[in-house]
């Protein structure tokens, strides 16, 4: 399959360029598009044997449930059964943006779509591209990240191209996302509102409009669980993880840097390529020759932002042995370290 890439002028966002996306996604078929956390890997959420492409091109395992993307919030009655108050009084207050609620899903949802789960993942994201997308499709869009399955999620449209040309339709490059992290997600289908992934969006910005959210235990587990039932895209398996080891480094950072700068030392002796993450504050205390310096923690949307792609570039450089900051003092510390331990698999180290 040849894959089409296009660019389109984030200043100038017409309907017309967007005309042959909306009819490939109508005609079954694939298209990834820019969104203002990732880039996803769009086909019409209710047509099922779409969803069934997706999850061949990503190579994702057909109990991962895939996000529906909306481009107006009244559309959420059109996929969910029950819609409780608080899903109104959220969408009012988070969409358009990178928030995900599940809800019990209606039948005109596949279960192919929902990871054959009686419950559907929806998004009105704030990206114009994706949102003019969606009404020029006529379709509802369902859309994880646009990666091969367990690679770091893709912020540009050279990612995309590097997993999954040659194995989806067209490729529309709208620049880099502005977020970085994929969208908060939470889960409104029980007894009580459960944050299943952390993102942009935090625990207290929810309790702002529901009091009582909690996280799910295993988003804030610091060791994986294989027997659990992925409700959300990313609960299940190993996500984000380049090619080589990473190992997380928690402690003062005085202690950090010098078992860092030890291991750093025994590993390029043995003569592996060896890097370290960490942040604009720390970047002066470590001896390594690979320094991959993801922001300032003043500004946590730098780091956010810059995560994936480091993750991605670490590869590019062929980075055998990797040591990461730990990051959990931070507004964004879920988010941002539930993805490092995801591409660690939870190999994390005290000191």
């Amino acid at each position: 399959m040849e894959t089409k890439v296009i660019k389109i002028d984030r200043k100038n966002i017409r309907k017309e360029d967007l005309a042959e996306a909306g009819e490939i996604l109508r005609s079954g078929g694939l298209v990834a598009f820019p969104t203002e956390t990732v880039y996803g890997l769009g086909g019409d959420g209710l047509n099922p044997e779409a969803s069934k492409k997706i999850y061949a091109a990503k190579g994702r395992p057909s109990d991962n449930p895939l996000i529906v993307h909306i481009a107006d919030v009244k559309d959420i009655e059109k996929l969910a059964l029950e819609i409780p108050e608080l899903a109104w009084k959220l969408a009012e207050k988070f969409w358009p943006g990178p928030m995900t609620m599940i809800l019990k899903k209606g039948d005109a949802v596949p279960k192919t779509t929902t990871g054959g789960l009686d419950t559907v993942a929806i998004r009105l994201p704030s990206d114009e591209i994706a949102r003019t997308l969606i009404r020029e499709s006529g379709c509802f869009i369902a859309a994880p990240s646009a990666n091969s399955s367990g690679r770091p999620s893709p912020t540009k449209a050279e990612h995309v191209i590097e997993d999954l040309s040659g194995k989806i339709d067209m490729i529309i490059d709208g620049g880099s996302c502005d977020i970085g992290l994929e969208s908060s997600i939470i889960d409104l289908s029980g007894e009580k509102p459960l944050i299943l992934r952390p993102g942009f969006i935090t625990q207290e910005d929810f309790e702002t409009v529901a009091k009582g959210v909690e996280y799910d235990k295993a988003v804030i587990a610091k060791t994986p669980d294989k027997n659990i039932v992925a409700k959300a895209p990313g609960m299940k398996y190993r996500h984000y993880a380049p090619k080589g080891s990473i190992t997380i480094v928690e402690g003062e950072a005085t202690d950090v840097a010098r078992y860092i700068n030890e291991k750093v030392s025994e590993s390029e002796k043995a003569g592996v390529r060896t890097a370290v993450i960490c942040s604009d504050e720390n970047k002066d205390r470590y001896l390594c020759k690979n320094i991959y310096d993801l922001g300032s923690r003043k500004h946590e949307i730098d780091i956010t932002s810059a995560l994936f792609d480091v993750l991605r570039q670490l590869d590019t450089d062929g980075i055998g042995v990797i040591f990461a900051e730990s990051f959990d003092e931070l507004r964004l510390s879920q988010a941002i370290m539930n993805r490092l331990r995801k591409a660690a698999g939870y190999n994390t180290v005290k000191v």
